[in-house]
């Protein structure tokens, strides 16, 4: 029978014998976890989380009232396009006196998501997610284990949290209708990963855009990369060797498209006058590339901060609702975007 741990707080035996080891592996596990093995490691670690309990007698509840630590997920802390952002958290936190903890995604494996599960259930007084890879799961957990969360950057309504964000598919819209009314009719799309939200709603945009001028959508011109530089020259040869290759393409990130700016001009190709390019993000990289980079600007800053209001609200003991608070974006018209040259064709 299942115990009431609301009424009685879990023990390190509860742990034992939830997770079937003794007490004493279950000591090791939470304090030297690299000297028993990933399977019992990982009974242990759900078996805390499955009994609520905390080292050291304290309640759940103490504990992160005195932490005042926050955590901030990032999908991959390699990329530039973060940075505002968790500035506009940071600063934003510690006007309040909360410390921010950063959990990269992109570069844990299944244990450390695991373990990190024990970090927040017993320190971490609230969450921002800047992506929709979490590094637990929701179903499992009961929210007595979580603490208050807030998404920036991403919308995943099925997650059920507070979000600030940008309105994607419009920004992508009207990324593609610039290129339009500069007299481009066969526009790419460069995407990032299918399983982002955001990217969906990028592609839908660049869709609809076509559709509005009555162009077919080709899925010949639609190539997936990775958000990264070295994706975008892979996509951009791609697009360039089809029998007809694009007047212009839209990617999904800066990155995407700085890495198909590189591989266009390696390959002879002149920016804007053989192939305009536009990028999403507005990162520093984007004013220094030659051709400035034309892009969507996101207000990364207030992304943050607005994302670190919502949860300070939450851990005031305020009701929050769920759902998006949008932010403004703005294309940001620079030199990599242009009306094709008369009589000139893409190699």
């Amino acid at each position: 029978m299942e115990q009431n741990h609301e009424s009685t707080a879990a023990t390190m035996k509860d742990v034992a014998e939830r997770a079937g080891v003794s007490t004493a592996t279950v000591s090791r596990a939470l304090t030297h976890p690299e000297k028993v093995s990933p399977s019992t490691r990982l009974k242990v670690e759900q078996a805390v989380i499955d009994t609520g309990y905390t080292a050291h007698g304290a309640t759940r509840t103490a504990r992160r009232s005195d932490s005042r630590l926050l955590l901030v997920i990032v999908p991959d802390i390699c990329d530039p396009f973060f940075s505002e952002i968790i500035r506009g958290i940071e600063v934003t936190a510690a006007a309040e006196g909360y410390l921010v903890l950063l959990g990269d995604c992109a570069h844990q494996n299944q244990q450390e998501k695991s373990f990190l599960n024990l970090m927040i259930t017993r320190q971490i007084d609230g969450m921002v997610l800047l992506g929709s890879d979490l590094p637990f799961d929701t179903q499992q957990d009961e929210p007595r284990t979580l603490p208050p969360m807030v998404m920036a950057n991403e919308f995943a309504p099925e997650l059920g949290l507070p979000t600030v964000h940008i309105d994607n598919l419009t920004a992508a819209f009207e990324a593609v209708a610039h290129l339009q009314q500069l007299g481009h009719r066969r526009i790419a799309c460069i995407a990032g990963p299918d399983h982002m939200p955001l990217c969906h709603y990028r592609l839908q945009g660049y869709i609809q855009a076509l559709r509005r001028s009555g162009i077919a959508v080709d899925p010949t011109l639609i190539v997936r990369g990775d958000f990264s530089v070295e994706s975008g020259a892979r996509a951009l040869e791609q697009l360039m060797s089809l029998p007809q290759p694009p007047q212009a393409i839209f990617c999904h990130s800066d990155l995407l498209a700085l890495g198909a700016m590189k591989q266009a001009k390696q390959r002879g190709l002149r920016i804007p006058q053989d192939l305009s390019l536009i990028g999403f993000d507005d990162i520093e990289l984007s004013h220094y590339s030659d051709p400035p980079l034309t892009t969507i600007a996101q207000p990364r800053f207030a992304i943050g901060r607005e994302a670190m209001l919502l949860l300070l609200e939450q851990l005031q003991g305020k009701n929050v609702n769920n759902g998006s608070r949008l932010l403004d974006f703005e294309i940001k018209l620079r030199g990599s975007t242009a009306a094709p040259a008369s009589g000139s064709r893409p190699r």
